[in-house]
């Protein structure tokens, strides 16, 4: 059985997606913790998986039109995400982490103090001048046109 073009582009942007999400949660496992736009970033590649696994087997073009959305979708929230870092404009105000429940003012005080601040404008790992957040739009984009070229392939 040979594979097609489009099938081959289909798994590598499949399997590229498979891969951003693996980083990331390798950098996580490393102590490195996400920011909640990192978090964002996350759930258009496991969209683009899920899309793209079906496509591998039912053959419609508006699936590879999806995945394509996926992909621009989380370069377009990491490319917001490269602006915050870079301090081009604000991000979210409520990009920290820390849970906060039914409890006193002393307990509470103590459970600020002791969680850790995750913020989404500050580079925490960078590699040729571009964070992960950098690097995830690229590689997105790249996906992207992955995808694009599954669309047009015969």
């Amino acid at each position: 059985m040979t594979l097609t073009t489009r099938t081959r582009l289909i798994a590598a942007a499949v399997l590229g997606s498979a891969s951003l999400l693996a980083g990331a949660f390798f950098f996580q496992a490393l102590g490195y913790a996400p920011c909640k736009m990192c978090i964002w970033q996350r759930y258009p590649h496991a969209v683009a998986v899920l899309i793209g696994a079906i496509a591998l087997f039912v053959p419609l073009p508006a699936l590879l039109a999806l995945g394509a959305l996926a992909a621009l979708t989380t370069a377009a929230i990491g490319g917001y995400h490269v602006g915050v870092e870079q301090g081009w404009w604000q991000g979210p105000t409520s990009c920290s982490s820390g849970a906060v429940g039914g409890v006193d003012a002393d307990a509470l005080f103590d459970q600020i103090m002791a969680a850790p601040l995750i913020r989404c404008d500050e580079i925490a790992w960078q590699v040729a001048g571009l964070s992960m957040a950098g690097w995830n739009m690229v590689l997105s984009l790249v996906l992207a046109g992955f995808w694009i070229a599954a669309l047009r392939a015969r």
